[in-house]
């Protein structure tokens, strides 16, 4: 079955939950709140999101698919608050997951109108929670905050939110490099789904650090410690996150019940008749770590995958570019094709660069001339008399100042003729086959005018290409 089919079938499934949200467009939900008013609270961002952007990403599309096999009726049944507290008491956690009238309007949101985006975040769950619970683990966290990235993002590893938090576990900038976490041009490694986990461990074990209660942690990782601490001065140094409650900012006053009620629906779905979607684990990978740029398409040219799937491997990388040339990178790969590319290295950089990494690493001035130096060639680009860019297609592999100056000619420019040269001088890093490429030969050639009988040759040394 192809991705479309796919999408419109998953799309089919959930056409009612789509229509119901669509028509309501809730970004709030009323409940009477903790001192027995009602209230207005706004839904974390991941509950307001369209199924559609969760439907579209490359792993839903790929690993996920309806349950054909489940026949439960779509009926969301109703039960008293007693079942709810019963229900919450059982889970096994060490963070309090208290019943109250907000936590039950979330509990309904869930069951109800997002019941389609659970069936996803059910399965994608056996994609990421495995990531999550080690990184918890390796701090010592309690593992029911692997439902963070559920409200946080809504499992989406592409997720943006309006002011900017990025990733599954929604790093703002400041705390992300804070926390070790990579964050340019050319790389975000909130998108990084191991290493954002484990940033955000860290982070959650300096939370608890300081309030030594795991609401008030789970609040401050949504609001910033600043807004939780001015919550505590307001409430006239109360540190119950129930009582500091009407202090904090309307999002994170649903936050903590949104939380618990994550915990709740991912645990009892099935007593709210929600069919997970069927997960087909991906294949094994591996990373290789390059100390040069390559671009994702000259990848996936050498080694027959999409370059989706590159994207999926590596979120991290926002321009298609692993910068190996800054500091060593990461590339992942499916396990079987990293030998693959480790063969075609040199194919991988040398296809197509001009093309796919056209950043100049030097641009030299010489009199009426200019050298144009980037990562794979130069190209001597002169001024003729009507003062039009004239390139001379010759491509070698060093620029040699001309030790005369360029004298203007008062007659109509001649076209300048192309000069061949016998001979380049091997850069450092340079292999056979990026001379014979730029040179327009081939590496038999090369071998057979040099007398060269491997693959070594010498940076500095001259060898003849024609």
């Amino acid at each position: 079955m192809n991705n479309h089919k796919h999408i419109l079938i998953v799309a089919m499934v959930f056409a009612g939950t789509c229509t119901a949200v669509a028509q309501n467009d809730h970004h709030t939900i009323t409940a009477k709140g903790i001192d027995g008013k009602e209230e207005v609270i706004d839904l974390p961002e991941s509950m307001t999101q369209e199924l559609d952007s969760l439907l579209n990403l490359y792993h839903t599309k790929t690993y996920l698919k309806p349950d054909t096999g489940c026949n439960m009726p779509d009926v969301n049944p109703t039960y008293p608050p007693e079942v709810f507290k019963e229900r919450l008491a059982k889970l096994p956690t060490i963070i309090e997951l208290p019943y109250n009238e907000i936590v039950q309007q979330f509990i309904n949101r869930y069951s109800g109108e997002l019941r389609g985006k659970v069936a996803l975040w059910l399965g994608a769950q056996n994609l990421y929670m495995p990531i999550f619970e080690e990184a918890l683990e390796s701090y010592g966290m309690p593992l029911e905050l692997k439902y963070l990235p559920v409200i946080e993002s809504g499992l989406n590893p592409n997720a943006v939110s309006r002011v900017g938090a990025t990733g599954l576990w929604q790093f703002m900038l400041s705390t992300a490099k804070r926390y070790g976490l990579e964050v340019n041009s050319l790389v975000d490694e909130r998108k990084d789904i191991v290493r954002s986990s484990y940033a955000a461990a860290r982070y959650l074990r300096d939370l608890y650090s300081i309030y030594k209660d795991w609401n008030l942690v789970i609040a401050a990782y949504n609001c910033g410690p600043d807004n939780i601490s001015k919550a505590i001065h307001r409430s006239k140094g109360k540190t119950d996150y129930w009582q500091i409650y009407p202090k904090l900012p309307r999002e994170t006053r649903g936050y903590v019940p949104a939380f618990i009620a994550a915990n709740y629906i991912m645990n009892y779905y099935c007593d709210h008749n929600i069919c997970p979607l069927t997960t087909t684990l991906p294949v094994k990978t591996d990373t290789i770590i390059l100390d040069r740029d390559v671009h994702f398409e000259q990848v996936a040219h050498v080694t027959g995958i999409e370059v989706a799937q590159i994207e999926e491997l590596n979120p991290q990388y926002r321009r298609g570019v692993v910068n190996g040339f800054s500091k060593p990178s990461s590339l992942r790969l499916p396990a079987d094709l990293v030998n693959v590319f480790i063969d075609r290295e040199d194919s991988a950089f040398a296809y197509n660069a001009e093309s796919y990494l056209t950043k100049r690493r030097e641009v030299k001035l010489n009199g009426t001339a200019d050298y144009v130096v980037n990562n794979n060639q130069v190209t001597l680009v002169s001024k003729d008399t009507e003062g039009e860019d004239e390139v001379d297609q010759e491509t070698t592999s060093t620029v040699k100042k001309s030790s005369k100056k360029s004298k203007r000619s008062a007659r109509p420019a001649k076209k300048k003729k192309r000069t061949r040269s016998k001979s380049v001088t091997v850069r450092d890093g340079d292999t056979l086959s990026e001379i014979a490429e730029r040179n327009h030969t081939t590496v038999k050639k090369l071998r057979s005018l040099n007398g060269i009988s491997g693959n070594h040759i010498r940076a500095g040394k001259k060898i003849k290409v024609k």
